[in-house]
């Protein structure tokens, strides 16, 4: 009985211990996301508002009214090489291999962000040309070669180099029109991940460690039919969870409130049914956002095999989802600062990725040829963009948004009965 009684109490004992430590591992989780979603709230803010006053500025016209200290001029004479060599005997595949834009878009581009780039002569030095100004900062963001490098050729100081990197990437804007292309009905875009490879940062450098284990900074681009950007939002480290992001973003608010369909909705399959985006596995399932079923794996499954129809609609989900994959592709090619390790700081590197989406947009639309070799370089060089964890039936999934899904396969199953 004694013997009993102390096999009956180490039981108890033991009971109570796991149960405890159970609540503490909960405790934890919980409160590890708590501070994971603080932070996406804290630096979606700081995005957010910094993306509110750049438009702001490039609708208006209006001049910031910080005053730069660092005065963007020429200290060396070698300017020469920039006003001889490049603006006299350039040829058309210099301008596509050093700035990755045809000679008209880059003045375009000169054009569009002259209100913003000018500056004032001076009694004593004359201001650097908004033209020059540009081609520093394209130089930069096509090659990621050092400022100091960058600054001897063009005859400037090394923070100068910094300075015109700076304003380009805070002055450029877009607006881009979705047209589905992908055989992928009432859909506006397809919702992605980008990792851009960082030095390591000073604090919380365990939260930039992405799924395949190198330091990143995290964005969500939203990509058009056309291949061009219409919405990213960057800046978050490379370990945070798509779906935070997601959720936390006015992306989310803006579809979630019917922002991506006119009023009343439009017709699909002769059901009122707002447009939707396409995404990845690892997002959660809602009825303005559309992914694959789960995938099979091997003879034990954790969920319904897929029926025929099913399978159909994620074969052509995934066909859909090319989109933003060659997207990616392109961006990263043209603007090789974001497919290598990316030394600026991460106050910067937001809007750098930015910008980068900007102007890629205005070479895709402007037509400007795009080399082979940009991509065979990139992919030699660069690590492979991490993939997320499949996202199961979660309490963030609506429970319409099955529905939805089930649309589509009856819509994909009449199309390949014709």
């Amino acid at each position: 009985m004694e013997e009993e009684e102390q096999l009956r109490s180490f039981m108890f004992l033991m009971s109570y211990m796991l149960l405890k430590r159970r609540r503490d591992i909960n405790n934890a989780n919980v409160q590890r996301r708590s501070e994971i979603q603080r932070r996406i709230r804290h630096r979606q803010y700081f995005f957010q508002r910094q993306k509110r006053m750049l438009l702001m500025m490039i609708a208006g016209g209006i001049r910031s009214n910080v005053r730069i200290r660092t005065r963007p001029w020429t200290t060396t004479p070698s300017t020469d090489w920039w006003e001889r060599v490049v603006m006299t005997e350039f040829q058309p595949s210099d301008w596509l291999d050093k700035f990755r834009m045809s000679r008209e878009t880059f003045f375009y581009l000169c054009d569009k962000l002259r209100p913003r780039l000018a500056r004032q002569d001076t009694s004593f030095r004359l201001a650097l040309p908004v033209e020059k100004r540009v081609a520093v900062a394209l130089w930069r963001l096509a090659s990621n070669i050092e400022y100091r490098t960058i600054s001897t050729l063009f005859g400037v100081g090394k923070s100068t180099v910094c300075r015109c990197v700076r304003d380009m990437c805070h002055a450029i804007d877009s607006a881009q029109l979705f047209l589905s292309q992908w055989g992928f009905p009432h859909c506006v875009a397809a919702i992605t991940t980008l990792h851009t490879a960082i030095i390591t940062p000073s604090n919380n450098a365990s939260d930039y460690a992405n799924p395949a284990g190198w330091l990143s900074v995290l964005s969500q681009v939203a990509v058009s039919g056309r291949g061009q950007f219409w919405d990213v939002c960057a800046s978050f480290p490379g370990g945070t969870d798509p779906a935070d992001i997601l959720q936390n973003s006015s992306l989310w608010a803006t579809a979630a409130e019917g922002g991506l369909s006119p009023a009343p909705p439009p017709v699909f399959m002769g059901k009122p049914l707002r447009y939707v985006l396409i995404g990845e596995a690892c997002y959660p399932l809602q009825s303005w956002l559309i992914k694959a079923y789960p995938e099979e794996r091997g003879r034990r499954l954790s969920h319904a095999a897929m029926t025929e129809p099913q399978r159909l609609f994620s074969r052509k989900l995934a066909r859909a989802l090319r989109v933003s994959e060659e997207a990616l592709l392109r961006l990263r090619s043209r603007w090789q600062c974001l497919s290598k390790r990316n030394d600026c700081g991460l106050d910067v590197v937001p809007t750098m990725i930015l910008a980068c989406c900007i102007l890629h947009n205005m070479c895709e639309s402007h037509g400007d040829a795009f080399k082979a070799e940009w991509q065979v370089e990139v992919a030699e060089a660069e690590s492979p963009q991490p993939s997320h964890k499949q996202l199961l039936s979660t309490g963030m999934d609506q429970s319409h948004a099955e529905e939805v899904r089930h649309l589509f396969c009856d819509y994909f199953e009449q199309q390949n009965k014709l």
